[in-house]
């Protein structure tokens, strides 16, 4: 990689700090080929990416950014699952992490301040904005079903009554 080369993975880099709200840093020593391309599909599937950098270029790219303390992380073969979603990057790599004991969790950054392993696995139990947006649609929809079940009762409980008068008649 020459001069040009690493300038442009550094601008690179920092544009993945600036723009995701969630950055999950992994060592994945010992993952086969096909495990990493497993990896990246699970990651592309929930809307996350997951790139292996060096550990030099990206303390680069975080020299400028409030959390570059961030860079006492990049020790060994390091990758960083990364989303614009707030939790989708920690639901696949914690996921990922549990089926396969290669890839470890470091830490992370979330909107700016830095998590320790426990703070990526609880932000990896939180719904993703999809599942939160599903439940909203759902909890709005329930009242308008159950108002609608309301107003088409009295209808049906006077369609009844004159039922059983009619009945009532003909059994006369």
């Amino acid at each position: 990689m020459d001069r040009s080369q690493k300038e442009e993975m550094v601008a690179q880099l920092k544009q993945v700090f600036q723009d995701s709200a969630l950055i999950v840093v992994t060592h994945y020593t010992g993952l086969t080929v096909a495990e990493m391309t497993e990896l990246r599909g699970k990651m592309r599937e929930a809307g996350a990416t997951y790139k292996v950098t060096k550990n030099r270029l990206s303390r680069l790219a975080l020299d400028d950014m409030e959390f570059k303390d961030l860079g006492e992380l990049f020790v060994g073969p390091i990758g960083l699952a990364y989303s614009t979603d707030p939790v989708a990057a920690a639901k696949v790599a914690v996921e990922f992490a549990k089926g396969n004991e290669k890839l470890v969790i470091l830490g992370g950054v979330f909107n700016g301040q830095i998590l320790d392993i426990q703070a990526v696995d609880t932000l990896a139990k939180l719904p993703s904005l999809d599942e939160l947006r599903g439940r909203i649609v759902g909890m709005i929809q329930t009242p308008a079903t159950r108002i609608a079940g309301i107003l088409q009762a009295p209808a049906g409980q006077v369609a009844r009554v004159i039922g059983a008068y009619g009945d009532k008649e003909e059994a006369a």
